[in-house]
């Protein structure tokens, strides 16, 4: 079941490979989540010293979080991989000019994991054409509808 996803990743990249991750998250974080208040719209991956960090992702606290933590609710995240799949992905990184995005946070048997995305960025009238993409199919099944309904 997907919490919460970031659309505008989608629109700004070609998006050729999705890895699903693990979080490090504090209990606060998870129970935050849990209500539905995280936001993934300007966050990103980065990899520091063979390791991967989300950076900010906002995950508002709620009122009822514990006196003794003081929340932060951009902190960096660790996210957890086999060392496998971070070496492959420094090596499209480093090499092969990809980003890493991430794309939604989902729950997997209980547990809250990420998914981040390998892609390229768009250019400015890759974008146009998606746009274009999109009405197009819009109107068509706007169309087809209203085919059905006369007959």
């Amino acid at each position: 079941m997907v919490i919460v996803s970031n659309k505008k990743a989608y629109f700004d990249y070609f998006i050729e490979d999705k890895h699903e991750a693990g979080l490090v998250l504090e209990g606060w974080e998870v129970k935050a989540i849990r209500a539905g208040r995280a936001q993934l719209k300007e966050s990103y991956v980065v990899i520091r010293n063979a390791e991967i960090y989300l950076i900010g992702c906002h995950i508002s606290p709620l009122s009822s979080a514990s006196s003794h933590v003081k929340p932060d609710p951009v902190r960096t995240r660790k996210l957890l991989l086999k060392s496998e799949e971070i070496s492959k992905l420094i090596g499209k990184v480093d090499r092969a000019g990809y980003s890493l995005l991430p794309l939604d946070l989902h729950f997997y048997s209980g547990f809250i994991k990420i998914n981040i995305g390998l892609g390229k960025g768009k250019k400015q009238f890759d974008k146009r054409a998606a746009i274009k993409e999109k009405e197009w199919k819009r109107d068509e099944r706007r169309l087809l509808k209203e085919r059905t309904l006369k007959n």
